[in-house]
């Protein structure tokens, strides 16, 4: 698992590098030579929707996205495994209507094409496979460890927002 977050966190800095080095080339270029490249301002954008949505599967595997943990820290440990197993369930049933929404586009997107570099838009609307299928694969992972209750408690602080709780009076110290 951590070879894999180790090639994703990889694959994000080098989008963001990506783009910062072609967002800066074209500055100078404009600014200092009165002319540009075209296609990278196209592939900047198509960068950052990358770097976009393969960051919400790390996001998602981190609790890093926005819960509503007022309720759910009142309740006791059963309580929050029960609202653990349902969000899991509703973003693993949000991720199935994604996948299915990037596979219905994918002949559309596919005879497509970008309209500086002429690559395939499928390219660019097909990340929603990768995304889909990361954050769908961390919901099954999770619920299967809550339903065999393997889930540990750190993971339970930290879908209740605890952990950061932690870390913060740590530092308070």
């Amino acid at each position: 698992m951590n070879l894999i977050v180790g090639l994703v966190e990889f694959v994000l800095a080098a989008l963001l590098f990506g783009m910062v080095v072609m967002v800066a080339t074209n500055v100078v270029l404009r600014y200092g030579f009165n002319s540009g490249l075209n296609y990278s301002e196209e592939m900047s954008r198509y960068f950052f929707v990358w770097l976009t949505f393969v960051g919400a599967v790390l996001a998602f595997k981190d609790h890093g996205h926005i819960g509503v943990e007022t309720v759910v820290r009142l309740l006791g440990r059963r309580g929050r495994l029960v609202c653990m197993v349902i969000t899991n369930l509703i973003i693993l049933m949000t991720a199935v209507v994604f996948f299915h929404g990037t596979y219905v586009q994918h002949p559309i997107n596919a005879s497509m094409t970008a309209a500086v570099v002429g690559m395939s838009m499928i390219w660019v609307y097909g990340i929603g496979y990768f995304t889909s299928l990361g954050i769908g694969i961390i919901a099954v992972f999770r619920i299967f460890e809550i339903v065999t209750g393997r889930v540990a408690d750190s993971e339970i602080a930290r879908f209740v927002g605890e952990y950061e709780d932690e870390k913060a009076g740590d530092r308070a110290v």
